[in-house]
């Protein structure tokens, strides 16, 4: 009797980067869209505002790099340490770890019985790796990866920042304010929905959260920036 193969596409192993990328991005662009936003608002010059806007997209680059690296670092080395010290457990006191194992899959509906060969089997095989899958929940496919994390989020956000900076750049200073609040919507919807198809997630749900917010963020900026901007 032939075998057919079931061929299944699961998206996890994106997590981390995806993460990276769409926070990145994103926060590129409402950051950077409201804080020219704001200035606009307050009447500067034209000048001064592209001045706002690449120091926004240079300093929030290296900000998003530099929060990345220390927080995924952080997250790298609780794993590292909850490793070691399943390690080492798992060295001195190999029964009850045995038995712990098993007593997880008991949980899972398995039978004493065969949850009992499932934990020796895999801990034949690799021991480590089964108690850090399915004691503590750390996958190679999620595990943190601070360098990856920190270039990825840099590089989305100074592309997220470029969108609002050109369309700056571009448009008539009679228009700008609206034209630089729509564009800015309208790449943060593109970018939600970008997101949810990599993701696998519903599009309309994705769209409509990050068009939502930003719209909020900008529309509060751009308010303070003309009562600062009309006080002064």
């Amino acid at each position: 009797m032939a075998r057919h193969l079931h061929f299944e596409q699961h998206r996890n192993d994106r997590i981390g980067w995806l993460r990276a990328a769409v926070l990145g991005a994103n926060d590129g662009i409402i950051s950077t869209a409201c804080l020219m936003l704001g200035v606009a608002a307050a009447n500067v010059a034209h000048s001064e505002l592209l001045i706002t806007g690449v120091a926004a997209l240079v300093a929030g680059a290296m900000s998003m790099a530099a929060g990345e690296y220390v927080s995924v670092s952080s997250q790298a080395d609780t794993e590292q340490a909850d490793l070691a010290r399943e390690r080492k457990e798992l060295q001195d006191q190999p029964d009850a770890e045995l038995r712990e194992l098993a007593s997880i899959y008991v949980a899972r509906g398995i039978s004493a019985e065969l949850a009992e060969q499932v934990a020796q089997q895999l801990m034949a095989h690799d021991a480590l790796s089964a108690h850090a899958r399915d004691e503590l929940g750390i996958y190679d496919t999620t595990a943190a990866k601070p360098v990856q994390a920190a270039i990825t989020s840099a590089l989305t956000f100074a592309a997220g920042a470029a969108l609002p900076l050109l369309t700056a750049m571009v448009a008539p200073a009679s228009v700008l304010v609206p034209l630089l609040a729509g564009t800015s919507l309208l790449f943060l919807i593109i970018l939600g929905l970008l997101g949810a198809q990599a993701g696998g997630a519903p599009l309309l749900r994705a769209a409509w959260r990050v068009g939502f917010w930003g719209a909020l963020a900008m529309g509060i900026t751009a308010g303070i920036g003309r009562l600062f901007g009309t006080i002064v």
